[in-house]
């Protein structure tokens, strides 16, 4: 089951950022091309459309989950009408999104500004309700290794062509959104027919409209909690636009995160894995003779998920001086490897955020949801509009690490919690260990190389420990 359990995260979760995986490899290379304005433009950018994204899907991602588990023989008939409406919907929020665009584009990349939205907003257009099917069915019927390969060759496109359009023809941030725009057309390509002609989801244009309005009363609700994401990660570059930051200094922050993101998508990973295994022993909570042992299961995954996430966040935090120094070759952008330090220990959050997350679910308590991840988001904007403009980006890597564990650890406070409270989970202890690695990890990195050494074999040792001491319980509470 642990084989099965990486496997999940591997083919699950991380397949679909393989892309920006990937790219980590030729940053030594393309950054000798980029400029702390290349990387603020594409921020910008990235980041006003980020700001749209959760009005992109409506939420309807639970919606084709829940139709799926629960009606396996019918459900193909609710996603295509699905697929027509969303299908649609894409047109008319890509010109949304244009619009938005032409007057937020930065003046430096004014010259580009037409080509720009044509890049960015055509595949939306064209492609994305399609991209958003085939990736839940995919998902929903575990057939991992065919969305992964897929997926990857994808990411090896990427890496090609990120290297050809900034290391070679000297395009600047224009490399990245020309190859967005190719990649995303040949990821269509290569998953059209399997969608289209092998599974039979082709779009139903003429849908219902009274299927349509339950499924938006459904999955409407959810939209504050899928937009906290945006006003957790991305809002930050859109705040520092507005109070007219510097587009290097934008840049500089637009490089920490994008480390920061690297963590963010192993956590994104570990709750695609586990989220499943947490329902089934949720499920298995309601029976009165599994049920305190389901619980105990439920707990034991969290902790020591959790207590992973911590060892691989510090040790990565320490190194990540050296870790700039070999991929970054630009002076400029290394001073950013401080604020990936906050950004990285900030994403430590979510394995007690899953925990939590989870029991709200699956007891359908959606209504809570926007106390956590919603009022996370909107801390993180107010917090930003004062202090970014008295400190700069130096106040918006700091506030986004104390939302993130605002999001991480709030709902075990909530008095909804309270009601449905099986067991201790000692929040405020791993919200304490949370902050105190993070300082530790800000002043180990600033030390000398052996002291790093020492301290990352030490803590290695530890985590293989855990991992052996609790490999057969971890391994029963998988089964």
């Amino acid at each position: 089951m642990l084989k099965k359990l990486f496997g999940r995260i591997g083919l699950y979760g991380l397949a679909p950022h393989v892309p920006k995986i990937a790219s980590i490899f030729i940053l030594p290379i393309i950054t000798k091309s980029l400029t702390p304005s290349d990387y603020g433009i594409y921020g910008l950018i990235t980041a006003y459309t980020a700001a749209l994204g959760a009005l992109q899907t409506l939420g309807i991602n639970v919606v084709l989950a829940n139709s799926f588990y629960k009606s396996p023989n019918q459900y193909k008939w609710l996603w295509r009408q699905i697929h027509g409406f969303m299908s649609l919907y894409s047109v008319f929020f890509a010109f949304v999104l244009a619009t938005i665009l032409y007057f937020v584009i930065p003046e430096e990349a004014n010259e580009n500004k037409l080509t720009l939205i044509l890049l960015v907003c055509s595949p939306i257009a064209l492609f994305s309700a399609t991209e958003t099917i085939v990736f839940r069915f995919f998902h929903l019927s575990q057939k991992a290794l065919n969305l992964a390969l897929r997926t990857v060759f994808i990411g090896f496109l990427t890496v090609f062509l990120n290297w050809y359009t900034i290391s070679v023809l000297k395009l600047g941030y224009m490399g990245w959104f020309y190859t967005t725009f190719i990649t995303s057309i040949v990821s269509f390509v290569i998953y059209a027919y399997a969608i289209y002609f092998k599974y039979k989801l082709t779009p139903i244009f003429n849908f219902k409209r009274k299927t349509i309005k339950n499924v938006l009363r459904i999955s409407l609700p959810t939209v504050p909690h899928f937009y906290s994401g945006y006003l957790l990660n991305t809002s930050n570059r859109v705040v520092m636009d507005i109070n007219k930051v510097n587009v290097g200094s934008i840049g500089l922050f637009n490089l920490a995160a994008t480390f920061g993101g690297y963590f963010s998508i192993l956590g994104d990973a570990l709750g695609m894995a586990v989220s499943p295994i947490y329902l089934q022993l949720f499920k298995k909570a309601e029976k009165p003779d599994t049920r305190e042992a389901a619980l105990e299961q439920v707990r034991f995954i969290t902790f020591l998920l959790q207590a992973i996430f911590f060892v691989l966040a510090f040790v990565v935090s320490i190194w990540i001086k050296e870790i700039f120094f070999v991929l970054i070759k630009n002076e400029e952008l290394r001073k950013s490897y401080v604020l990936a330090i906050i950004l990285i220990m900030g994403y430590c959050y979510r394995p007690m955020y899953l925990g939590v997350i989870n029991r709200y679910f699956y007891l359908e308590k959606s209504k809570s949801l926007w106390k956590i991840s919603f009022v996370a988001g909107v801390l993180n904007v107010l917090l930003n509009l004062i202090f970014i403009p008295l400190f700069g980006v130096n106040a918006a890597a700091l506030v986004t690490f104390f939302s993130l564990l605002y999001m991480g650890y709030s709902g075990y406070f909530l008095k909804e919690y309270k009601a449905i409270r099986t067991l201790n989970y000692y929040p405020a202890y791993w919200l304490i260990a949370n902050i105190g690695l993070a300082v530790l990890a800000y002043v180990v990195a600033e030390t000398f190389i052996y002291v790093k050494i020492l301290t990352t074999i030490a803590l290695l040792a530890v985590l293989g420990y855990l991992f052996l001491k609790n490999k057969k319980n971890l391994g029963l509470a998988l089964d």
